[in-house]
């Protein structure tokens, strides 16, 4: 099969298209054909060795984490889904290698979701790690109708979907984004505020008495979440480990596929959808990282593998 592969850590020049043998498919795994992988900052993180103190690489790696496709074959004792049945995954091992910038990954059931019928792959492929990271920030965060919820970095992959959660969950969200991108914000339910000096204040002028939750997003707004928090408030960052110092949860999303089905099942009923910034052939991988590392999209980046 075809996959981006790279044989040492280092930048987006590492990368090269190349001949993989098809994964093997253990037991409790189904092998996907990938339509579509959608590109986080972790994959070329990762590349860049920046994971190598905490998870182990075998090389040549395939990057990705994030897949939309097909069933293509079944391991042993696999059972709920069948050969043809179109799939999702936040499909993250325990080691990199066997990514999913590729023809063919294989996949545990763990990871395992169907796609939502109302997504292009496009779409679907961009769902599983930003809409596992939103949803397991939140819920873990005591989420509830009536919350009033601050989310920095609102209008990115992760922070879009996560103002669409909190939102069918009947929270208020205040969300940060640069000007450019407060309608986006307003059309998926927020109240926008420009970030950067000031925050705090333009976040009290909206909730005087606090916010109940903050989600963070992005890091380095540690001090601001502090300042807004309410008394008895719950916050967490996906970036930024002291908020462990201060009560806060320093959180990894975990691969679940109950989770996803009920993401799933947001996007069924019309409360969460995946806004796509961009899509590049596989080949294209490095031009792919190179925008994803400008930090500027709004919404996903996407590889379309396969337009099967």
């Amino acid at each position: 099969m075809k996959a981006m592969t790279y044989e040492r850590f280092g930048d987006s020049s590492e990368l090269s298209l190349t001949e993989q043998p098809l994964p093997k498919v253990g037991p409790g795994e189904v092998l996907v054909k990938v339509h579509a992988a959608g590109i986080n900052p972790v994959d070329w993180k990762a590349m860049s060795g920046g994971l190598d103190p905490m998870i182990e690489t075998q090389f040549p790696a395939i990057p990705g984490w994030d897949v939309a496709g097909t069933v293509a074959a079944k391991g042993i004792d696999s059972p709920g889904f069948e050969e043809g049945d179109e799939v999702i995954a936040y499909a993250r091992k325990d080691w990199i290698h066997g990514g999913t910038f590729a023809e063919y990954v294989s996949v545990p059931l763990r990871a395992l979701a169907r796609k939502p019928h109302n997504l292009t792959w496009e779409q679907a492929a961009g769902l599983p790690l930003a809409g596992l990271t939103a949803y397991q920030v939140l819920t873990r965060s005591d989420l509830e109708e009536g919350s009033t919820v601050l989310i920095h970095g609102a209008s990115g992959g992760v922070g879009s979907m996560g103002v669409q959660i909190a939102v069918a969950a009947g929270a208020r969200v205040i969300g940060t984004a640069s000007a450019k991108n407060h309608d986006y914000l307003r059309q998926l339910g927020a109240e926008p505020v420009e970030y950067g000096e000031g925050l705090v204040d333009r976040v009290r002028e909206l909730a005087p008495d606090g916010v109940d939750i903050v989600a963070d997003f992005v890091g380095g707004v540690l001090d601001v979440t502090l300042e807004v928090l309410a008394e008895g408030g719950t916050h967490a960052s996906i970036a930024d480990p002291e908020v462990e110092k201060q009560g806060g949860a320093w959180m990894w999303v975990v691969p679940d596929a109950e989770d996803l089905a009920e993401l799933g099942e947001l996007v069924e009923r019309g409360r969460l959808t995946v806004r796509v910034d961009s899509v590049f052939p596989l080949d294209r991988l490095p031009q792919a990282f190179e925008k994803s590392q400008e930090g500027r999209t709004v919404g996903k980046i996407v590889l379309q593998v396969s337009g099967d």
